[in-house]
């Protein structure tokens, strides 16, 4: 257990003493974490919230509370404010809790008493187009997510739900036919497609009657044409491969992909049924499904106000002329995944502005009788130093193999500046290693629900809270150890007793409560923010407290803090995605 669910066992045990049967039944005392170590390490209101059912002052409770918890092992309790309960946790308990993790791979870090079946869906390019920065995000938090999950010992399913199926493939199909070079193709396939999807495009815009023709040729592929099947098998297969390349390189890989073409048979029963339930409507000829009044209007998804007034939103799920949208193709997805991989919960790793349709497509599976965690994780966009949307001076969007290939180009020219002896091969994979960690550090050090600035010269710095920096200090705790007599062994015990001593093992210990809470806001922020804040505070021991000049006691404790600290900083950037390596 955690320190604060300790502290909470014992406070809550406090709180009966004195109150006995006035404690409302079942009640457990939270304890926080201090945002401030002047008041102490942990705190708690539980005091001021029972202080009125109790008919009691606040501050009086909370001072017979703190008598009553008397003499812990863990710490000492003292009343701040108007009630508060503070905790400061003792160097001893500090010093047995990092022995303690010592002990153990998973650093102090339980496993879910309630593992579950999670299905996360996340990245998502179109078929035949080039993943761009936008896609940084949905892939980086989703992979991330997933990480966490297993670690926490839920049972986790990747799903990369790829757009292959749509208006687009008809002018594709004919441009494969009419104006594809097989050289081209065979060069750099996905750039080939997209430069025939954008040609004919602007042609259909110059000659409007090349519109139906392309038309034709997705009725073609929809009825099961055998030549535009094939064709739209290939277009699938290179993308695939394309795709891949860039997902090795950031060591994401997923279970399935599963894209929009693999429910369409399910599509046409699924509106059938939800007109036979009365879940969905004919209205101007299309299919749609409105609100049942459920909720409050200012919470209804189906609903939005104009004029003073509320008028419907529907979703719609099948057009007038017969076609099927995304919400369609949605909600085929969520029984699948619901029934298929008996998924207790389902993420959704899109951007923000998808919010009113995932609340739809959610609200609908709640008129169906459909139960289950259903989460669409939004996050903000990636911007350019102008504050507008990050894009190549041409006005393109910038692609995300360029992001990556410009990241080790430019670590390349960082690790060559600190370590120009450094042999060329592995120069080059620390290259690797430090620039496509700095990349999916950016990415995971904002809020998820924020914008934020791409800027090349903050990411790769050597300082900061950057990716790079966190690499260098696992590389300077592992220097340590190259420089003592044999294999490090864990003492028996640990004697703390600097401020720089207990404030790092304070943040040691921390880190089986970050991860848990990571997850559980989906946040990958705090653990990147933790790690940060863990980096800083070696920093600060190392130079406050020599290691290897020590002597006895004192030299093995620190260099017990030592080894702590480069396992958590490895293991909880392994699960942000991100390599630690030997040198830099």
């Amino acid at each position: 257990m955690t320190i604060p669910t300790l502290l909470s066992e014992q406070l809550t045990t406090s709180l009966a003493k004195v109150l006995g049967d006035t404690l409302p039944a079942g009640f457990e005392a939270s304890v926080t974490a201090s945002q401030d170590l002047r008041f102490g390490d942990y705190q708690s209101n539980a005091a001021m919230m029972l202080a009125k059912q109790a008919k009691m002052n606040p501050r009086a409770l909370a001072t017979q509370v703190a008598e009553a918890f008397g003499e812990s092992e863990i710490a000492t309790a003292e009343i701040a404010g108007p009630g508060f309960i503070n905790f400061r946790v003792k160097p001893s308990y500090f010093a047995k809790r990092a022995q303690m993790m010592l002990g153990d791979e998973r650093l102090g870090v339980a496993k879910t008493s309630q593992p579950k079946t999670l299905v996360i869906d996340f990245s998502a390019p179109n078929v035949a187009k080039p993943m761009h920065v936008g896609h940084i995000r949905s892939t980086i938090i989703g992979d991330t997510l997933g990480r966490l999950a297993r670690f926490m010992g839920h049972t986790v399913i990747t799903d990369n739900h790829i757009g292959d199926w749509g208006t687009q493939f008809g002018m594709i199909l004919w441009g494969w036919k009419n104006l594809l070079k097989q050289e081209d193709l065979e060069k750099d396939p996905i750039e080939a497609l997209l430069a025939v999807y954008k040609k004919v495009n602007a042609m259909c815009k110059e000659d409007p009657a090349l519109l139906p023709v392309c038309k034709e040729e997705l009725v073609k592929l929809q009825s099961g044409d055998k030549e535009n099947l094939d064709i739209w098998k290939r277009c699938i297969a290179v993308t695939k491969t394309g795709l891949e390349k860039i997902y090795n390189q950031l060591d994401i890989h997923f279970d399935y992909w599963l894209g929009e073409s693999a429910y369409n048979d399910a599509l046409a029963p699924l509106v059938d049924d939800l007109l036979a339930k009365g879940i969905a409507r004919v209205s101007d000829g299309a299919v749609c499904v409105f609100s049942d009044g459920f909720h409050k209007p200012q919470e209804d998804p189906f609903l939005v106000q104009k004029d003073g007034e509320w008028v419907p939103v529907p979703a719609i799920i099948r057009k007038a002329d017969g076609g099927f949208l995304y919400a369609t193709t949605d909600l085929a997805t969520l029984d699948y995944r619901t029934k298929h991989f008996q998924a207790d919960s389902i993420w959704y790793v899109v951007g923000a502005p998808q919010e009113k349709h995932f609340k739809q497509i959610f609200d609908i599976e709640r008129m169906r009788g459909v139960s289950g965690d259903f989460r669409h994780v939004a996050f903000g966009s990636i911007l350019g130093k102008d504050r507008r949307p990050f894009k190549t001076r041409s006005g393109d969007t910038v692609s995300l193999q360029d992001v990556i290939d410009e990241a080790i180009a430019r670590a390349t020219k960082v690790v060559e500046e600190k370590s120009p002896d450094m042999p060329e091969d592995e120069k080059s994979h620390v290259a690797q290693i430090v620039g496509i960690g700095a990349i999916k550090f950016a990415e995971l050090s904002q809020n998820r629900l924020s914008d934020y600035i791409f800027d090349w010269d903050k990411m790769l710095a050597l300082t900061g809270d950057t990716a790079p920096y966190l690499q260098n200090s696992y590389v300077r705790v592992r220097s340590i150890f190259r420089k003592i007599d044999g294999e490090f062994k864990a003492p028996a015990s640990l004697t703390l007793s600097e401020d720089a001593e207990i404030h790092l093992a304070r943040l040691l210990v921390r880190y089986a409560e970050v991860v848990p809470s990571t997850l559980d806001d989906c946040k990958p922020n705090l653990l990147a923010a933790y790690l940060y804040e863990l980096a800083r505070a070696f920093h600060s021991f190392y130079e406050a407290c020599p290691v290897l000049r020590s002597e006895g006691d004192v030299r093995e404790s620190r260099l017990a803090l030592c080894e702590l600290t480069a396992r958590v900083l490895k293991q909880g950037m392994g699960l942000l995605g991100i390599e630690m390596p030997d040198r830099m």
